[in-house]
């Protein structure tokens, strides 16, 4: 669990710019609303669990924040979504550089099948990059990054298929930083991870928020305490009650965050 070490940790924490800002924000499935009235700003570089039970709307909203749900037929959305005060859902706004911006790791990890290599330097090539050398570099930083590097160098030209799923999923972590985004979604990325792969994701989490902001779904309550800044905490599309983690966990103000965070229902 993330503690205060000292008031000077404290005010820097607390004068962090806004990197994400939720107005009145509704979203429907046809006739269904997944999401109702949701209000959240999210610090930079800090992370932020979104918890809840199946079906509460943290992975719809978590879609929403680089305009995946653009692609799922029937979707409405109403209210605002800013990045960097910047509205994402303006018609202006350019998806495919949004979508550089804020990158996503899927629940499963989801390599491309091709080489190590090819799966990082994939995303800097769509997006213009034709040095060798350049895309060499690219390639080691992310992996660096993802504190994959050791593992798979001498080997990059092998498929990535070939990785366990601990090691496919640090793969996809390295391939969303390869384009330099800004911000991290993680849907659920250790779900279905082996206990010593969910504490490398982990400890390769709080190392990233030092230079990403980090937006996390997770079902694990223990993972939200460990490594999260800022929880929210959703049920069936609202938001209950959202605030520091350590204080969320030890003195919920609402009786039904409290019951989730018990382990009551959910």
């Amino acid at each position: 669990m993330n503690f205060l070490n000292s008031p000077q940790e404290k005010f820097r924490k607390d004068t962090r710019m806004n990197k994400i800002e939720v107005e009145n924000l509704n979203l429907y499935y046809g006739e269904f609303q997944a999401l109702k009235d949701v209000n959240l700003k999210i610090k930079e570089k800090e992370i932020t669990a979104f918890i809840g039970p199946s079906g509460c709307g943290k992975s719809t909203l978590l879609k929403s924040l680089n305009r995946m749900n653009d692609l799922v037929r029937d979707c409405k959305i109403t209210g605002k979504i800013r990045l960097d005060g910047e509205d994402i859902y303006d018609k202006k706004m350019d998806v495919n550089e949004l979508r550089k911006r804020v990158g996503m790791v899927f629940q499963k990890p989801n390599p491309f099948p091709m080489s190590i290599y090819d799966n990082i330097a994939y995303g800097p090539r769509t997006h213009g990059i034709k040095s060798k050398v350049q895309l060499d570099e690219i390639v080691e930083t992310s992996l660096r990054q993802a504190a994959i590097w050791n593992e798979v160098k001498d080997r990059l030209k092998k498929s990535a298929l070939g990785m366990s799923g601990g090691q496919q999923q640090r793969l996809c972590i390295a391939r969303a930083l390869s384009v330099q985004p800004e911000v991290l979604l993680m849907d659920e990325p250790t779900s279905a991870l082996d206990p010593i792969s969910t504490s490398k994701i982990e400890d390769l989490t709080e190392k990233l928020k030092k230079e990403y902001t980090i937006v996390m779904v997770t079902h694990n309550m223990q993972q939200a305490a460990r490594i999260s800044d800022k929880t929210v905490f959703f049920l069936m599309g609202e938001i209950i009650e959202e605030g520091d983690t350590e204080k969320m966990f030890s003195m919920p103000r609402d009786p039904r965050t409290e019951d989730y965070i018990s382990g009551k229902f959910g």
